[in-house]
This record gives C-alpha cells, structure tokens and sequence, in this order.
C-alpha cells in the first residue's frame, strides 16, 4: 500500500463519527466559540474542516506542513485539503489550491489527498433573515461588503442547512496534476498577482477518486 492508502484507511472508520446535519445558526455559533473562520460566507465548508480537526487528529496532524505563507489543512503519511461541494449546483468544478503548492507537495510525497464533502443543502428565505442574523452577529456590514453594495446592492442567498451526503477520497501524484484546469486568481489588494490554482471537476475526474463513504441522505 501507498502513504495515502494507509492515511485512507485510518480516515475512513472516523468519518461515520461526523455529525451529518449542519444547521447555519449552531454551527456559525459553534465556529464562533472555537474562533474558527465563523465570519466566512460559505461556513458550512469551513465546518466541515473543523468536524475534520475533531474527528481525524488524531492520526492526522492538523494543521498540517506550512508551504509558504499557507499550511495543509492536514498531514499523515502524506499532505491533505478538505474540500466541500453542493451537490445541486450548476457546475461540478471548485477550486483546488496554489498549483506551486500541489505540485511541490507531489514532490515531497509522491502523493498529495483531498477529502470532498458533497453535501446537500437549502438557501436563505426571500426575506434573508439568516443573511440579517449573520450580519448582527458580526456587529454590521463589513467594509468589503459595503463596498460591494455601492457596486451592486444584490447578493448571493445564503446557505442555510448543509446535509453531508457523501465522502470522496482523491489521490494527486505529478501524472494526475497534469490533468487539471487551472483557474486564474485575479489580483490581490496590493495589486499584486494571485497564484493560479488547480480546479478539480468531480464528474470528469473520477479516475483520481480512489474511494468514497456514503453518510447521508439528500433532503427530499
């Protein structure tokens, strides 16, 4: 067996711990009390990431090495990212991260793991109270978000419900890598380029999927 097939298999008996049903309102309040990424839009992947740092380590170490200015949600034998994923979406791509950052952990390891969460989830109502109730929470608007609404007042609605569905285990070595889009970053705030980051396509790219752990059911 590989480092990431022993890694995998001391993962997968601890991900049927999880809780399954993630309600906005406790979770962002949870994420809140553990000073974990509470403020981020999409919070339900976040706390995916958090179920991860208490469910998984051990036997990963999280977080894991630091490369640059960054650090691996996890390591085992091997590097790890946890990813989460709506099942009913228009696109089945999301973003991967730095491509320097991949390839030089393959190098490192000869493998790099990503675990996908794909979960099912609901939306804000038409009267975005939990989109309100976030905002109180963060004691008023952000000045990126005011800044945004000068440009346009509409906004994306809000997850409100995340059900974990279903776990991917995906293997990258250097051959795989060479397979993947890529996804320009525009721009940070000091004008300098982001890096480009790897986009991962969970229809087409079955073949690094190794693995994968039914949790739940879709809502009805």
């Amino acid at each position: 067996m590989s480092a990431y097939s022993d890694d995998a298999k001391d993962i997968k008996p601890l991900l049927k711990r999880l809780p399954l049903r993630w309600e906005g309102k406790p979770c962002v309040l949870e994420m809140q009390a553990a000073k974990y990424q509470w403020k981020q839009v999409e919070w339900w992947a976040f706390y995916f990431e958090l179920l991860c740092s208490r469910h998984l380590s051990p036997p990963l170490i999280m977080p894991g090495e630091r490369e640059g200015t960054m650090k691996w949600d996890a390591k085992g034998r091997i590097n790890w990212d946890f990813k989460a994923k709506a099942i009913k979406s228009d696109s089945h791509s999301f973003i991967l991260n730095d491509v320097a950052a991949m390839e030089n952990s393959v190098r490192k390891h000869g493998e790099h793991g990503v675990l996908v969460a794909l979960c099912d989830v609901e939306y804000n109502d038409a009267d975005r109270t939990f989109q309100m109730w976030r905002t109180e929470l963060e004691g008023g608007k952000s000045k990126y978000t005011l800044a945004r609404e000068a440009r346009t007042p509409i906004s994306r609605y809000r997850k409100t419900l995340a059900v974990l569905v279903e776990v991917l285990f995906v293997r990258f070595d250097a051959d795989a890598l060479s397979k993947l889009d890529f996804m320009a970053q525009g721009r940070n705030s000091n004008g300098k380029p982001r890096p480009k980051k790897y986009m991962f396509d969970h229809e087409t790219c079955q073949p690094f999927v190794t693995d994968r752990i039914v949790l739940g059911k879709p809502l009805a």
